[in-house]
């Protein structure tokens, strides 16, 4: 990422990861397809809804790997192979601890924090029942996000991308086995997913145990090393603390729709799974800035981080409009593919008529977010969404929807929310003068070391 043309280094990695994404949440709409077709519309309400709550969990941990990444990023652009491998393992070992505690915590306080979420009594059976089947495998997502980072940490989205496509396949396949055939319920799905998740690490630990690279595994050097562990939370606590508020915030959301019934759930449901899609470009175009600038900053090409931030911006934003101009033309018809009971239908296309317009203004928070990660200042795009997407955001719904008891007050609440983060970022990113900062840095070193 440190040499070669801009553009075709951060799209040749872009790429992949989106590739990669696009299997992934391909394989969590067939899970709502499947359920939502072969056990109806309570069944497509309990595991359609399923994401934000499992981002709450998940999010916190995986925002520490992205911390992780970019400080293995840092030490690759830097030539340092010794902090790599230092890096790596602790990266590793705490992933696997993380996993083990996620599993444990998400299979008791799942029925609590679905109660909490007011769900209602006739999807609350199916939905413990799921998430607590989905927890039960978290090890393997967890193990496969921290392989995963690594991964990107080197360049190399390609391999990630692979091994997601053959877990893609294999979750496909159980779905159809364990939910139509062998009639597991939502269970099925779950279990599905998890296999799936399982599978995918194994063979990411695979390939980063047989490689002669600088990010080799070794099993006997897995271990947490306490300045390393320091440094990789330092980075990635922040961008942790971001993702499990924003998810808490998300949480608060969910449950004002549940208020609305199993259709306004399904139905939101099932377009949160298409929003997924938006996030495509989004994701591969964030990950993708957050690598290139963390390398870039550690060989000290600072103009080439100026650069390369400007394209993938403008990229990001262009795609993720793009897919929202098709989402607001053919709302019903993809909501429809989940469930066509007419209630549930009208809830996601009304959704989505409301937020598509506005995915450029997603795109670029996220966008700047992850330039910003790369740079190290994870706490800025932190204090940005926290105020933003998580205070702003829950005290609009709790003013308004009690004055306006619509759902539609709900849904304006992500595209203004997504304007007032936009409007932060490109301020801080502008006016901030963020990126001078290191080259002042090296300079007053430079002159420090000439006077010793």
């Amino acid at each position: 990422m440190t040499e070669g043309k801009i553009y075709k280094k951060i799209i040749l990695f872009a790429l992949p990861i989106f590739l990669g994404q696009l299997f992934q949440q391909l394989y969590n709409v067939i899970d709502s397809l499947v359920v939502g077709n072969e056990l109806g519309k309570e069944a497509l309400a309990a595991v359609s809804s399923s994401g934000n709550l499992i981002f709450l969990l998940v999010g916190f941990i995986n925002g520490v790997f992205v911390g992780a990444g970019v400080v293995i990023g840092k030490y690759i652009g830097a030539g340092d192979k010794d902090r790599v491998h230092t890096a790596v393992h602790t990266t590793v070992a705490f992933g696997l601890l993380s996993g083990i505690m996620l599993t444990v915590l998400g299979m008791i306080i799942t029925p609590v924090l679905l109660r909490l979420m007011r769900t209602p009594e006739n999807v609350l059976p199916e939905s413990i029942k799921y998430f607590r089947w989905y927890f039960a495998g978290s090890v393997g997502n967890v193990m496969y996000n921290t392989f995963m980072g690594i991964f990107q940490a080197r360049g190399d989205g390609k391999h990630p991308l692979y091994y997601l496509i053959i877990s893609s396949i294999i979750n496909v396949v159980l779905d159809i086995l364990f939910v139509r055939y062998l009639r597991m319920g939502v269970e099925g799905a779950a279990i599905a997913t998890a296999i799936s998740h399982i599978f995918s690490a194994i063979l990411s630990l695979m390939k980063l145990m047989n490689t002669d690279d600088v990010h080799r595994v070794v099993l006997k050097d897995i271990k947490l090393d306490a300045p390393m562990l320091r440094e990789v939370l330092a980075t990635g606590l922040p961008t942790g603390v971001q993702n499990s508020v924003i998810a808490l915030a998300n949480v608060l959301v969910q449950s004002n729709i549940n208020v609305f019934g199993d259709n306004a759930m399904a139905g939101c449901g099932a377009y949160s799974k298409l929003e997924g899609f938006a996030f495509l470009p989004v994701t591969s175009f964030s990950v993708s800035l957050t690598t290139f600038t963390s390398q870039n900053l550690g060989a000290k090409q600072y103009d080439r981080v100026r650069k390369g931030s400007v394209f993938g911006v403008i990229s990001g934003v262009a795609l993720a409009e793009l897919i929202g101009f098709a989402f607001v033309a053919l709302a019903p018809q993809l909501v429809a593919l989940f469930n066509k009971t007419p209630e549930v239908v009208a809830f996601g296309a009304e959704q989505a008529r409301i937020e598509a317009w506005f995915y450029c203004l997603l795109s670029l928070s996220h966008c700047m977010a992850g330039i910003l990660r790369g740079a190290g200042k994870t706490k800025v795009p932190m204090f940005i969404m926290l105020i933003c997407w998580c205070a702003i955001r829950i005290t609009y719904i709790t003013i308004t929807v009690s004055l306006v008891p619509d759902i539609r007050v709900i849904f304006w609440a992500y595209p203004l929310t997504w304007f007032l983060s936009s409007i932060c970022f490109v301020v801080y990113y502008l006016k901030a003068d963020w990126i001078h900062n290191f080259d002042r840095q090296d300079e007053k070193r430079r002159l420090k070391q000439q006077q010793v």
